[in-house]
């Protein structure tokens, strides 16, 4: 299939681009963005995905999260999907809400009408955007690591944690650590995949690693007065998770930050300094 190059700009020693796709997955037109060093022309390079969060798209972290300075100097490309399906025929939420419906995906394959149509970002993230990058000069697409923030962190992890041997490595920012116990866990999970409970866990990061999910590295920042962090992210539950069956889980609270794309930004290189380390391990 091929991808049409909508636009780019040279930034870093490297070039920002963004491509659109045909997706068989999501039934309709797909957008992303690629972050590509110069390093890449002569040297295949290792890629990190990152997924936003509630209300983003592929725009938000190219343009806020200071990724692509690092990210030339590393070595490394740096993918941003969109956070859902998009499209005139794509189901969203009649009241206008920003956490479900566009912009709102939660990195799942929905089960449930109207949004089993489109609703199938797992599969995007996983097997379609992989193919694609396969026809992108320049990326080592079997060198991959994963990052995200908030619904892009619970996406992410949950992803990593499924798909073993997938990622090299998986970080996140402010990650919903417990959508299955959380509100907008519930109002998502139960719109996409129905009322089955023991469905959920297979898509909640921290009952994940209770049932013995295969450990990779994950990094973790939280903002300490992050407006969310109480009742909606609940990183005690993934950090018990974690305690009890040693996943090797390194998380870091930092007082005075906020949800924000400034927190983000601020520690944005301890995240691709981190993968960079383990995609450059052999396997």
């Amino acid at each position: 299939m091929a991808l049409e190059r909508l636009s780019e700009a040279r930034c870093f020693g490297g070039v920002q681009r963004r491509y659109k796709g045909a997706s068989q997955v999501l039934s309709g037109d797909a957008v992303f963005s690629v972050f590509l060093p110069d390093f890449a022309a002569a040297n295949p390079v290792p890629v990190v995905i990152y997924l936003s969060g509630l209300t983003c798209t592929d725009e938000n972290a190219v343009t806020k999260s200071g990724a692509q300075r690092i990210a030339s100097e590393l070595g490394i490309a740096v993918v941003f999907p969109d956070t859902s399906p998009r499209g005139d025929n794509v189901a969203d939420d009649p009241d206008g809400a920003y956490d479900l419906g566009l912009g709102a995906g939660f990195y799942l394959n929905a089960t449930q009408a109207p949004w089993s149509d489109h609703y199938k970002m797992e599969e995007f993230i996983v097997a379609e955007l992989p193919s694609w990058l396969g026809d992108i000069e320049g990326l080592d697409v079997a060198r991959v690591s994963i990052s995200g923030h908030s619904m892009g962190g619970h996406g992410a992890m949950s992803l990593a944690l499924k798909y073993p041997g997938r990622y090299r490595s998986v970080s996140a920012f402010s990650p919903i650590c417990a959508p299955a116990s959380c509100p907008w866990g519930h109002k998502a999970f139960s719109a996409y995949l129905g009322e089955d409970k023991e469905e959920w866990k297979l898509h909640d990061s921290s009952e994940l690693i209770r049932s013995g999910a295969k450990a990779i590295p994950l990094l973790v920042d939280q903002g300490a007065s992050d407006q969310f962090l109480v009742e909606q992210l609940k990183p005690e539950l993934l950090k018990e998770a974690c305690d009890i069956t040693a996943f090797p889980l390194t998380y870091r609270e930092h007082d005075g930050y906020d949800h924000s794309y400034f927190f983000i930004a601020t520690f944005m290189e301890d995240h691709l300094r981190f993968h960079a380390k383990h995609l450059a391990q052999s396997e």
